[in-house]
């Protein structure tokens, strides 16, 4: 049997006491649907019927089985609730952010000055990954993410707020920038450096280069821009990565947009009961405000 956390205990409780799922829903900074989906949760886990709710109605009913659990936390929880309220009014607030490393390198730090300078009491803790964002937000690991991933997830909205064209990087010891019409010849028999399997830039640039799906000499595969523009710089060969991690002070590597790939969008996401927070908001238009100016075209274009 799967266990009741306290999340789902004190959502059930504030609704039991308060008298709807609205209330609860005010009360805890979440939408209506997660309150009342928290309590169908526990009562999955506790195998009966809490709440009694008819349709339209704005108040509920405990069931037996409800009012009965409700008094028998009563005494503590409520003291309990009532404590954790005056020790985290007195915690520095925390925002935390999942999204590859390459957007925290190469475009967040600008943003997070800024919001420093308005928000300078709430901290910042970066999870630098790109794989179950979606999952971590809505059980509560993180609060926000900024990535290239579309969810199309109702409980974590995403707002678009850049996009970005990918760059051809190479040696410059391997002499001049190939020709526009010329990419895809002169990249035959050269070692490719790209990311690990099923990332979005790996898969548009292997269509890209080899549209009738042949095979192609990959040198090295790693996780992110970072790394991929690193092995560049060594001279291991070739890649194709986002413009903006080229600044133009680079003299072992050369780059230039391909105008032929699309424009990459990038995305920020949050729990769907952060939309309206005063930092969540501010970091958002941050982003959409900086990030537009540090994507922009800063290379030549093939």
């Amino acid at each position: 049997m799967r266990e009741a956390n306290l999340t789902l205990i004190q959502t059930f409780f504030i609704v039991a006491r308060d008298g709807s799922y609205s209330a609860a829903a005010r009360k805890l900074g979440m939408s209506y649907q997660s309150a009342a989906n928290h309590v169908r949760r526990l009562e999955q886990v506790l195998e009966e019927r809490l709440v009694l709710s008819e349709q339209g109605a704005k108040t509920v009913t405990l069931t037996p089985r409800g009012r009965s659990l409700y008094k028998l936390l009563l005494p503590e929880l409520d003291t309990v609730l009532a404590r954790l309220d005056r020790t985290l009014d007195k915690e520095r607030p925390v925002l935390r952010i999942g999204l590859p490393q390459a957007i925290f390198y190469y475009l967040l730090p600008p943003i997070l000055a800024r919001f420093r300078e308005l928000f300078p009491q709430v901290e910042i803790l970066a999870y630098e990954r790109d794989t179950s964002l979606p999952e971590m937000i809505k059980d509560g690991s993180l609060d926000l993410c900024i990535t290239e991933r579309y969810f199309g997830d109702p409980n974590v909205p995403q707002h678009l707020v850049c996009t970005y064209r990918p760059a051809l990087v190479f040696p410059t010891a391997w002499g001049a920038a190939p020709a526009p019409g010329e990419i895809r010849e002169w990249a035959q028999r050269r070692p490719f450096v790209t990311y690990e399997p099923g990332q979005l830039l790996r898969n548009l640039a292997i269509d890209y280069l080899r549209p009738d799906g042949s095979e192609m000499e990959i040198a090295i595969s790693t996780s992110g821009s970072s790394s991929v523009k690193r092995c560049v710089e060594a001279g291991i060969g070739f890649a194709i990565i986002p413009a903006w991690c080229l600044d133009g002070s680079e003299t072992s590597i050369a780059g230039l947009e391909i105008a032929e790939l699309p424009e990459i969008p990038i995305y920020f996401g949050e729990a769907s009961f952060l939309a309206r927070n005063p930092y969540v908001v501010t970091l958002r238009q941050l982003c959409g405000n900086l990030m537009q100016t540090a994507s922009g075209p800063q290379l030549p274009t093939a």
